[in-house]
């Protein structure tokens, strides 16, 4: 029996006070392995400008985060609609999700770490929305097309494609069942064609001029009439018509798969650079300067977030002025009362996917 497995990462940082590794290590001996996997989350140093430039970039990046989310998660959902199994596709840098994460490298060639915040998240933002943009235009010229091919499917099924030659008197009207129903019906000419779990399709032949009384008197009886007209040359346009909807929809389904599968790891990677900007301004608002915090990503085993929780805010309580050095047992017993709510002394971040497996 295979173990479950967590899908959910957190991105937290503290201070390191000059000792980025040995705060590294502390922290990965305080989650062992049985808890969580730790890996050191590294981010460039960034122009910081000013206080006040700081808090408004990160008024927008709060807002950038949602965004991007809700553009990864859209792709996800086109995935899963083209596909069943999508974990093949959801590929970032050609590493799976999992090891991207774990190691997570800033983009120097894209996103220039000499430019300031600001520019970097604009930089990002404008590619994330450029992919939206396009991923939402080719996904309805494909709803379209597929929509098309659907109705015409149906309207195959339905009645052309189960309704031959030999069953027709040119010129005359087709309608449903019994002979009995108005004088003029062409005896025994009724033949069930079609059926399915409710209902069957059948042939009748009768005169035309008592057409319109045989429709009523089949809504008399709860009888369903479809008029057909047998025009060889219009299904064979009908045909030729699904035949190229059908191939347009295939070459559609392919490139919109090819596309979604390429856009994934773009917006993703967009994601998680944005991820690391929001880490580095929300260390810098809440630890002062100079920069000087050890960042890291650590993923919880499965149902094990409540105990991590429990585990940082005994270590790392005092930077809330929670906990202290020489805090007593009863005090450190009170962060039962604090894992439960959204207190974080520490700057930590979250993403969760539950489309993973």
């Amino acid at each position: 029996m295979s173990k479950k497995k967590s899908n959910t990462y957190w991105f937290i940082s503290v201070p390191a006070e000059g000792k980025k590794t040995v705060v590294l290590e502390n922290l990965k001996s305080k989650l062992p392995a049985d808890l969580a996997e730790v890996d050191q989350f590294i981010i460039p140093e960034f122009k910081i400008g000013t206080l006040d430039a700081l808090v408004v970039i990160s008024d927008e990046l709060v807002k950038y985060d949602q965004y991007f989310e809700s553009a990864v998660m859209r792709i996800v959902d086109i995935l899963r609609n083209l596909k069943d199994d999508i974990n093949n596709n959801l590929v970032v840098n050609d590493k799976s999700v999992d090891q991207y994460l774990k190691t997570f490298q800033w983009d120097t060639m894209k996103f220039r770490a000499d430019k300031s915040m600001q520019e970097i998240a604009e930089i990002l933002n404008q590619e994330v929305t450029r992919i939206d943009n396009t991923m939402k235009s080719k996904l309805s010229s494909y709803n379209q097309v597929k929509g098309n091919l659907q109705a015409l499917e149906r309207k195959q099924t339905n009645i052309a494609d189960v309704v031959k030659k030999e069953h027709f008197v040119v010129d005359s009207n087709w309608l449903n069942k019994y002979e009995t129903l108005v004088q003029f019906v062409v005896p025994r000419s009724s033949q069930k064609i079609a059926e399915d779990e409710e209902y069957g399709l059948f042939t009748v032949t009768l005169f035309k001029r008592v057409s319109e009384d045989f429709r009523h008197k089949c809504r008399e009886e709860k009888f369903v009439v479809r008029e057909f007209q047998y025009n060889e040359n219009e299904m064979a346009n009908q045909r030729k018509e699904f035949e190229e909807v059908g191939a347009t929809e295939k070459e559609l389904y392919n490139s919109l798969l090819r596309l979604s599968s390429a856009n994934f790891g773009e917006v993703f990677s967009a994601w998680i650079h944005l991820k690391a900007l929001r880490v580095y301004v929300e260390s810098v608002l809440r630890y002062g300067l100079p920069p000087d915090f050890m960042s890291a990503m650590i993923k919880p085993k499965y149902k094990m977030e409540k105990k991590i929780r429990e585990v940082l805010i005994v270590q790392y309580g005092k930077l809330g002025g929670t906990l202290g050095k020489d805090a007593s047992k009863d005090i450190i017993e009170e962060y039962h009362n604090l894992v439960d709510t959204d207190y974080y002394p520490y700057v930590w971040f979250q993403i969760k996917f539950d489309v993973f497996k």
